[in-house]
């Protein structure tokens, strides 16, 4: 199923939030190139429970996120799957940009001054809207980059890869449980570029139908079906 049931575009260097609910998709979509947007997700019936990026990457014996790929709670279920992906590397250990960070590399600046097009960063970004509802600090994880490379080398040094975010680059998420989404579309902390880099993306809300026992997510790794029976359990009302 393809039908769009809602679309906006979020500028760079801006956040958003919302409740997907189950059996829906998230397209985004980089429109100029060059886009990050950072990620958080909790199960809005249960706000302790939240992203873990160390599950999802030993889980699934993976560095990146790409196609195939699920997303773990860190209660061992699956907030979403990703079915679609043409960017093919996603950041998932790097973390979010912060205010110190954001005014160091590319200089200071206030909402009072320039308004809209002020620099804001991706930590207070996830603090706004997580405010939003009842959470703050101390509820921040570790946070994924959708359409940001960072390979390592031998001795682990991480590096930006600037060129690999091309323009309309997508990657579509279905989701396996009611989830909130934070977002912003704050720059990586890893990103060299000379000017504060403000990228659009679209994000678009689809329908969906269930996984299928044949479904290429759940099959990709051992622990996928795991985390599948965990939502199952979970829907049925039995945890």
């Amino acid at each position: 199923m393809n039908d769009v049931i809602y679309s906006d575009v979020l500028p760079g260097g801006k956040h958003w939030s919302m409740i997907m609910r189950r059996n829906y998709r998230l397209r985004i979509t980089d429109l100029d190139g060059g886009a990050n947007v950072g990620m958080l997700f909790y199960n809005p019936s249960n706000l302790l429970e939240r992203y873990n990026a160390p599950d999802t990457l030993k889980g699934q014996h993976t560095f990146k996120l790409t196609q195939g790929h699920c997303l773990y709670s860190d209660m061992g279920r699956i907030f979403c799957s990703i079915v679609a992906d043409t960017a093919g590397w996603h950041d998932t250990v790097c973390g979010s940009s912060t205010k110190a960070m954001v005014a160091a590399r590319w200089g200071g600046s206030t909402y009072q001054k320039v308004r809209n097009d002020w620099q804001q960063n991706g930590r207070d970004s996830f603090l706004v809207e997580a405010a939003k509802y009842g959470l703050g600090r101390r509820d921040l994880a570790a946070n994924l980059n959708w359409f940001s490379k960072v390979s390592t080398d031998d001795s682990g040094k991480m590096t930006f890869d600037a060129s690999a975010a091309k323009a309309g680059a997508l990657v579509e998420l279905r989701f396996e449980m009611d989830t909130l989404v934070l977002f912003h579309t704050c720059p990586h902390p890893l990103d060299p570029s000379p000017t504060y880099p403000s990228k659009p993306v679209r994000f678009e809300i689809l329908e969906s139908v269930p996984a299928a026992a044949d479904d290429p997510c759940l099959l990709s790794a051992p622990e996928n079906g795991r985390g599948f029976e965990n939502n199952r359990i979970f829907h049925a009302g039995c945890c």
